[in-house]
């Protein structure tokens, strides 16, 4: 699939291109951002958002993992990134991650929504899984507006920690999805 926007009420999901990388080193250069993130080094450099940049552009082209940066409508900034990635399992998981100053603004719940209805609807993905460290219930809260259930943990590596690190597991399948927009539409 060839898609490379994807757009909700206040946010652009576009694909990371090579001008990114500069924009992306000061927002993810930042501990309490790397900390939360399975392969995002600390520090992080220009190199590393170059690479990320590289490898996300033939991934897309392979059809193995779909990278947007999340940016504002309003004024174009660079506020994040959020993905679907095919795992060794033969499933996709979806993260997401927000510069320090974007938290506490429904942004990463409504990347994240746009996100899953894109892998739903357009990839006709059944089904998909996520996780999030123990120490980053704000991550927790946004899988579970989503209608994520918990389906276990593990220890996961965190190269910014250089250690695993406690992992709670999620899915989310079409029709909790649904059923979790049908509630909110009510609200």
């Amino acid at each position: 699939m060839s898609c490379t926007e994807l757009e909700t009420a206040r946010l652009l999901l576009r694909a990371p291109r090579s001008e990114d990388a500069e924009r992306i080193v000061p927002l993810a250069n930042v501990w309490e951002v790397a900390k939360n993130l399975g392969r995002l080094p600390h520090p992080y450099a220009l190199g590393d958002a170059q690479a990320f940049i590289a490898k996300a552009t033939d991934a897309r082209a392979a059809g193995t993992d779909f990278n947007f940066l999340i940016t504002r409508k309003q004024d174009g900034a660079l506020m994040g990134g959020i993905g679907l990635h095919l795992r060794e399992a033969g499933h996709f998981e979806f993260g997401y991650w927000l510069g320090q100053t974007f938290w506490k603004h429904g942004y990463a719940t409504e990347a994240a929504r746009r996100l899953v209805s894109f892998a739903f609807r357009d990839l006709k993905i059944e089904r998909l899984v996520a996780g999030w460290y123990h120490d980053n219930p704000a991550s927790g809260r946004v899988l579970a507006k989503l209608g994520c259930v918990m389906a276990g943990a593990e220890q996961r590596d965190c190269a910014a920690r250089g250690h695993a690190v406690y992992c709670h597991l999620v899915t989310l399948t079409q029709a909790d999805f649904a059923q979790t927009r049908k509630q909110a539409e009510a609200a």
